[in-house]
């Protein structure tokens, strides 16, 4: 019976490595398929991927420096409205797609540079949350016993506490600054997705191919980090792409309330507090950054949808 066992688990192993070694490509190719026939996906890709552009290339689409002061420079007053010459703009004044701020400053050229600050926050929040999160989580669906418990507390703990209010709790005692709002994000983010890595272990440490590597010899460590967090991390990646976009409104939240980045940094939510009272005599200081945070929240939930609906088997057949 034992030598059956040995020859089954075998048996195991070896499908499992050829199925790596021919079909991970293809797996890949058909997620990616499955995710392109998703008209929802390929939007919000479509909009992900202009918006990465535009923070990559922002020094060569904005006219003028994202601090730059017009005062002296040209006959612009502070909040002009826009002005666009192929729209029946006098050709004589100049050119502000969408108008100036209260600092003489085009507000085109800072919603294109606060794509980049925005974007480099919400990549780094979530990088830093999956890692620490997944980390944990792996280690606590996979030791288990008291290790689990205390994981779990702590995360049931930050869980108790709304997110905005415990980031805003945090920065305050770190201080105000875009640094300091990552770490609070990051912070807040951590529970879910060790909480999504610990269900994932709890699942696949008990499948026969978990089984086959733990009879072959393998030890916990290589069980660990060669099969079953690669096999765990499906639903942390489309969990990590509708994390960007929670990320990115946070932190906007966080620099509306003076806590994120400061001033004169241009970044969508300082943008939009700045501008505030003006709703009304100025409303395209209002819109624009309101818009731009929108777009941007938007095309991360389409594309996580997308991904989560070609990941997801039963959603296929």
């Amino acid at each position: 019976m034992t030598s059956r066992k040995t020859v089954e688990a075998f048996e195991v192993a070896a499908t499992e490595a050829n199925l790596l070694e021919s079909g991970g490509a293809g797996q890949w190719g058909l997620t990616f398929r499955r995710f392109m026939g998703r008209t929802s996906g390929v939007i919000g890709l479509s909009i992900v991927t202009l918006l990465v552009l535009m923070a990559i290339f922002a020094p060569v689409i904005a006219p003028y420096g994202p601090d730059q002061v017009l005062i002296g420079k040209e006959d612009v007053r502070p909040r002009e409205k826009p002005c666009v010459h192929i729209l029946g703009c006098d050709p004589e004044k100049p050119q502000h797609i969408m108008g100036t701020d209260g600092n003489v400053r085009d507000e085109f050229s800072r919603i294109i540079h606060g794509a980049r600050v925005s974007l480099t926050l919400g990549f780094f929040t979530v990088t830093l949350a999956l890692l620490v999160g997944s980390t944990l989580g792996a280690l606590a669906g996979y030791i288990g016993g008291w290790f689990d418990n205390v994981i779990m507390r702590v995360m049931d703990v930050i869980l108790g506490f709304p997110s905005l209010l415990l980031a805003i709790a945090i920065v305050a005692v770190l201080g105000p600054g875009l640094e300091n709002a990552l770490i609070a994000i990051a912070i807040v983010s951590i529970p879910a997705y060790a909480r999504v890595m610990r269900a994932q272990v709890l699942s696949i440490r008990e499948t026969d191919f978990v089984s086959a590597s733990r009879a072959l010899g393998a030890n916990a460590r290589q069980i660990l980090l060669r099969r079953v967090v690669p096999n765990a991390m499906t639903p942390l990646v489309v969990l990590a792409t509708l994390g960007v976009a929670t990320a990115i409104l946070e932190a906007a939240g966080l620099s509306f309330l003076g806590l994120g980045a400061q001033p004169p940094t241009a970044e969508w939510g300082t943008m939009l507090a700045s501008e505030r009272n003006n709703l009304f005599t100025s409303p395209h200081l209002v819109f624009f950054p309101g818009f731009a945070i929108m777009i941007t929240v938007l095309g991360f939930n389409l594309m996580g949808d997308g991904l989560r609906d070609a990941l997801d088997p039963s959603l296929n057949r």
